[in-house]
């Protein structure tokens, strides 16, 4: 879980990275978030893991009684802390080899660290959390590997080049912006972290899986009633 969290940082960075090559040379935001979705592309295909992609599968499982809440939040607080760290450690790297980039990282950091918060803000991350989300939930209903890029490119697009509040996107452009020398503290991060993140899973949780459990209620009937006993613990451990 830690080790492919902190992998889903880096690759996110990776689409950040993207974002700000397109952002330096167009100045526009609608063809940087096209080249985002290079992130979520890599983040697929590397079976990586990314904090708010928890929000559909992991609730489904619990919901299941094929595992347990506390599991579930080992598995997000573990993702989310792993996600920020390899992303923290990516942005220095990025930090370092474009130093070009540097006017953008801080025009984008101050986007979202100096926005006060209101309604605006708050449907901001909501429409975060949700979009994420419901790429996974896209993702999730095809076989199909060219759909899921696709979909991995929609979400990318809309999550950056929209420049909707995403709790780890967004905090790696922050991180890069301090890495870069902008008067931003990781406390006015925290600050615009601690409600963008809880705004992001009311958008996951409320927008995207409360309506794949109504839609599934019947599955999730059956797959209660074959559950073990102890959720999480195979028949093998019982």
């Amino acid at each position: 879980m830690l080790a492919t969290g902190f992998a889903g940082g880096l690759e996110i960075g990776l689409g950040v990275m993207a974002y700000l090559a397109v952002l330096h040379a167009t100045g526009d935001h609608l063809l940087a978030g096209i080249a985002f979705g290079v992130g979520l592309v890599a983040l697929y295909l590397a079976h990586s893991e990314l904090f708010t992609e928890n929000f559909l599968m992991p609730i489904v499982a619990l919901v299941a009684k094929e595992g347990t809440v506390g599991q579930l939040l080992r598995l997000w607080v573990g993702t989310l802390v792993a996600n920020l760290a390899g992303g923290w450690l990516f942005m220095w790297l990025v930090v370092q080899a474009f130093p070009q980039w540097h006017d953008e990282l801080e025009e984008s950091a101050r986007h979202y660290v100096d926005a006060p918060f209101g309604l605006q803000v708050a449907v901001l991350a909501v429409l975060g959390g949700s979009t994420i989300t419901l790429v996974t939930r896209m993702q999730q209903g095809t076989d199909s590997d060219p759909a899921k890029i696709v979909a991995a490119v929609i979400g990318g697009f809309l999550l950056s080049g929209l420049q909707l509040f995403h709790s780890i996107l967004d905090s790696l452009l922050v991180f890069g912006a301090i890495q870069a020398g902008a008067s931003i503290s990781y406390g006015q991060w925290l600050g615009w972290f601690g409600y963008t993140l809880v705004f992001n899973v009311l958008g996951g949780v409320v927008l995207v899986t409360a309506l794949r459990l109504v839609r599934s209620a019947d599955l999730l009937q059956h797959r209660r009633r074959s559950a073990p006993a102890e959720p999480g613990r195979s028949s093998t451990e019982q």
